[in-house]
């Protein structure tokens, strides 16, 4: 019973959201998801109408504590993708996400129990003396710690999934 415990303890979830890959590479996109959660998934891809001839898709995983990174770390070889990998924090783990675009390449973020990205300590100061007195240094700095290029690039592509269906992948064992 208490190795049970401490499996669920250990349990993590998070979403997958591939805003566009072009066609060829989704049968990729699906082993390098799966291979990192350690279990085949086929996925349900819809047209991307942001991007034509390209194709969409989102699902939930739950699986290890670590497997986001091991999704978004499958992925990234795959320049021409846009995705977003979330894992939700656990008891023993904080929480991440990771945001990748063609132009921008990968960027990490640990999060808050709400999904609030927190930007450590270390990284405000480092904005505040790169910026020194300079206001409009100091929040272009603050703005590249938040990740805003990259959610602003992927923002239309996340308006293209309103309707779209969510499928829930789930690691055996």
């Amino acid at each position: 019973m208490a190795g049970e415990r401490t499996r669920a303890e250990r349990a993590a979830r998070g979403v997958l959201f591939i805003h566009s890959s072009p066609r060829a590479v989704c049968p990729h996109v699906e082993w390098a998801a799966g291979r990192a959660i350690g279990m085949p998934v086929s996925f349900d891809w819809t047209e991307q109408p942001v991007l034509r001839g390209t194709m969409r898709a989102e699902f939930a995983w739950t699986g290890s504590v670590g497997d986001g990174a091991r999704i978004a770390s499958g992925l990234r070889g795959w320049e021409q993708l846009r995705f977003e990998v979330s894992e939700d924090p656990t008891p023993e783990s904080d929480g991440a996400r990771w945001m990748h675009t063609p132009g921008l390449g990968i960027f990490f973020a640990q999060t808050d129990t709400s999904g609030n990205t927190v930007v450590p300590e270390d990284r405000i100061r480092y904005a505040m003396e790169v910026a020194g007195a300079d206001p409009h240094e100091l929040h272009r700095e603050l703005r590249l710690a938040l990740g805003q290029a990259w959610d602003d690039e992927l923002e239309p592509f996340r308006h293209a999934s309103d309707l779209a269906p969510v499928a829930c992948l789930n690691q055996v064992g």
